[in-house]
C-alpha cells in the first residue's frame, strides 16, 4: 500500500505541475584549518634557517598546504643555503618499495645532493652530515603514529648524530593522523631493532615534534652524551582528538603501502600480520592493512563471523577475498587467492586498532595453517612479531590460549607509565 501511495502521489504532483523537492543532505563537518610546521616556516620566510648551511631529512610528504615540497620551496626562495637532502626508507622522492631506498645522487629538480640514509647508524649519519658540511638539520616527514614505522627512527638516529657533532636540529611538526591517544605494549631493550630502537609504546599517540622532545630528554643524554640543540616548529590549531580526516592537511602517501588515512587507522594493529608467515597484510592490493588473509584453501568466512560476534568497539569485519601482487613478507602468497577479512572502522574514536588486531590473531590462531614468521638471520630472536610488539609476550600468550582481555591487560601498567612519562613533552 505504501509503495502504491507513493507512486500515486508522485503522479498526482506531476499532473498538478508541482515541483519535487529533495530533502537537504546533511553537510559533512568542515575540516579544521591546521597549519603544519612547514606552513609556518614558509609564512615566516624561512627566518629560523637564515645564515646556516641546511640539510633536510624528508620524503614526498614534506609539502605545504599547496603540495609544494620543502626542498623545492627552499631552493626557489634563495633565502636558505641548502647543502644536502637525506632520504629515508622508500627514498627522498618516494620511488622505492618497503625495505628499499633510492641511493645517493643529485636531485634533478634542485641540483642538491641527496644522500641515501635508510638504515644509517649514528656513525653513518655523522659521516654524511660532515661530508655535506651541514650546520642545521631540518626534519619534515609525515609519520603515522606507530613504533614500527621507521621514519621516527630515522629522526632519532640523525638527532643523535647531530648532538655528537654539535649541530642544530629543527623539526617541522605535523599532526599525528591517528590522533593523540596511546595504545599497546612497550618495547623492551632485548628486542630493539630497526622497527623499534628505543622503549616507547607501540601506538605512541605523539607527533614527531613531541617525540623529538621526548627522545632529546629521555634518550640522547645517555646515547650522545648530551642533548641536541632542538627547535620544534609546532602546528597551529591541531588538537589531540583530531584524526587526519578532521583536518585540511594534505595527505601524501608516506610510503607505497600507506595510500590513505584509513590505512593509517588500521596499521598499528594489522601491521602485526607482517609477523605471521601464513597471512598477508594486503600488500599489493588497493587496501593494504585493511585487507588481511591467508590462502583460500586454509582460511574462510568463519574468521569474519567469529570476529563480528565479539562486537568489538568501532569496527566491523567483512568476509573478503584478494590476490596479493607484492611479495612483501609473504612470498608464498604472491599472486595466490587469499581469504580473510576487510577491517571496516565504523567509529574512529571508539576503535582500538591493537586490541582489534589481538582479537584477529586469537581467532586466526585457531586455523591449522596459522604460523608465526621466523627469520633465520636472527636465531636468538627469530620471531618477527616479537620485534614488532617489543617482546615474546603477545606471541606466547596467544599460543598458550589466552583471550583478548588477558593479552591486552598484560600491558596496562606499562602503557600507564608511558602516558605519565610522555606528558611533559606534549605540545597540544
Amino acid at each position: 500500500m505504501l509503495r502504491r501511495n507513493l507512486i500515486t502521489g508522485a503522479a498526482a504532483a506531476g499532473a498538478l505541475g508541482a515541483t519535487t523537492l529533495a530533502l537537504p543532505a546533511q553537510a559533512a563537518p568542515k575540516p579544521r584549518r591546521v597549519q603544519t610546521g612547514l606552513d609556518r616556516l614558509v609564512a615566516d620566510r624561512f627566518a629560523t634557517l637564515a645564515g646556516q648551511k641546511v640539510g633536510v631529512v624528508s620524503n614526498p610528504t614534506g609539502v605545504d598546504a599547496d603540495y609544494r615540497h620543502l626542498v623545492d620551496l627552499i631552493h626557489e626562495s634563495g633565502r636558505v643555503n641548502l647543502v644536502a637532502a637525506f632520504g629515508p626508507e622508500h627514498g627522498f622522492r618516494g620511488s622505492a618499495q618497503a625495505g628499499g631506498s633510492e641511493g645517493t645522487g643529485v636531485d634533478a629538480r634542485t641540483g642538491v645532493t641527496v644522500y641515501d640514509a635508510y638504515g644509517a647508524s649514528q656513525a653513518k649519519w655523522e659521516e654524511l652530515m660532515t661530508r655535506a658540511g651541514v650546520e642545521t638539520v631540518v626534519f619534515d616527514i609525515q609519520d603515522v603514529g606507530v613504533r614500527f614505522y621507521t621514519y621516527i627512527w630515522t629522526m632519532y638516529t640523525s638527532m643523535v648524530a647531530a648532538a655528537r657533532l654539535g649541530l642544530r636540529y629543527v623539526v617541522l611538526d605535523r599532526p599525528n593522523p591517528i590522533g593523540g591517544r596511546a595504545y599497546g605494549p612497550m618495547m623492551t631493550p632485548e628486542f630493539t631493532s630497526g622497527v623499534g630502537l628505543k622503549e616507547i609504546i607501540q601506538q605512541h599517540g605523539m607527533t614527531v615534534g613531541e617525540l623529538a622532545r621526548f627522545f632529546n630528554a629521555e634518550f640522547l643524554p645517555a646515547e650522545a652524551g648530551r642533548q641536541v640543540e632542538l627547535e620544534v616548529v609546532a602546528c597551529k590549531h591541531w588538537k589531540r582528538d583530531m584524526f587526519a580526516a578532521d583536518t585540511d592537511v594534505p595527505w601524501v602517501m608516506p610510503s607505497p603501502n600507506m595510500p590513505t588515512p584509513d590505512t593509517a587507522l588500521t596499521y598499528p594493529g594489522t601491521g602485526l600480520f607482517e609477523g605471521v608467515a601464513s597471512i598477508s597484510e594486503g600488500r599489493g592490493t588497493t587496501r593494504p592493512f585493511e585487507l588481511v588473509g591467508g590462502l583460500a584453501t586454509d582460511f574462510d568466512y568463519h574468521w569474519s563471523d567469529r570476529l563480528n560476534a565479539r562486537d568489538l568497539p568501532g569496527v566491523r569485519f567483512r568476509e573478503a577475498y584478494f590476490v596479493p601482487t607484492i611479495a612483501g613478507h609473504h612470498p608464498p602468497l604472491l599472486n595466490k587467492l587469499c581469504a580473510g577479512v576487510e577491517v571496516k572502522v565504523t567509529d574512529r574514536a571508539a576503535y582500538d586498532p591493537i586490541r582489534t588486531a589481538v582479537a584477529m590473531l586469537v581467532e586466526a590462531r585457531k586455523y591449522p595453517a596459522f604460523a608465526w614468521r621466523a627469520d633465520a638471520y636472527d636465531p636468538v630472536r627469530p620471531y618477527w612479531v616479537d620485534k614488532l610488539t617489543g617482546s615474546p609476550r603477545l606471541r606466547t600468550m596467544i599460543d598458550a590460549g589466552a583471550d583478548v582481555d588477558d593479552v591486552v591487560g598484560a600491558w596496562s601498567s606499562e602503557l600507564a607509565d608511558f602516558e605519565r612519562r610522555r606528558r611533559p613533552y606534549l605540545l597540544y
